[in-house]
């Protein structure tokens, strides 16, 4: 196990490599957009005056120990982090992205815990669905998505407590 440190080390290295790097990429392949999340990297740039193997290519040049991989878009939609963000002729539109391997799975309602404990999941998926800018549909199927999951690990029925849909366009 490493030391407790080591996150934070490794994010001022990469903050550092980005400072001194990223003006250089962003002038020369005309990225429109740089999003980054610990070691994963999002970046959104238009594929008529930028080859994305050519991006790949100088960041592996950064670092001997450092490998970058690419994973372009595949039907006009890519996955970052946890969500899936689609391209359309007009805009872009943001939904929830979970894996294949996604299981509803929160700490049953049943089980000796705090409270607090189960409570926190819920929280946090209504959290999601409210800080998130979904489309009325994929708002309403990742609300009925929360439901399921409180319903399925034995949450009672006043615990579904509607959230507030200030949110939805």
């Amino acid at each position: 196990m490493g030391a407790p440190s080591s996150g934070l080390i490794a994010e001022f290295f990469l903050q550092n490599l980005e400072d001194i790097h990223l003006t250089h990429l962003f002038g020369k392949h005309n990225i429109t957009a740089y999003f980054r999340y610990v070691d994963d990297i999002l970046i959104m740039y238009d594929s008529c005056h930028t080859d994305i193997k050519n991006i790949q290519d100088y960041f592996n040049t950064l670092h001997p120990n450092m490998k970058f991989t690419a994973e372009p878009e595949s039907n006009n939609q890519i996955n970052f982090l946890d969500i899936t963000i689609r391209k359309t002729p007009t805009k872009w539109i943001t939904s929830i992205y979970r894996k294949p391997s996604f299981t509803d799975s929160i700490i049953p309602y049943s089980l000796n815990h705090p409270p607090q404990n189960k409570h926190t999941a819920i929280r946090y998926l209504y959290n999601r669905l409210n800080t998130y800018r979904l489309q009325y549909d994929e708002y309403k199927e990742e609300l009925n998505t929360i439901h399921d999951s409180m319903l399925n690990n034995g949450f009672p029925f006043h615990t579904h407590i509607a959230p507030p849909q200030g949110n939805l366009p």
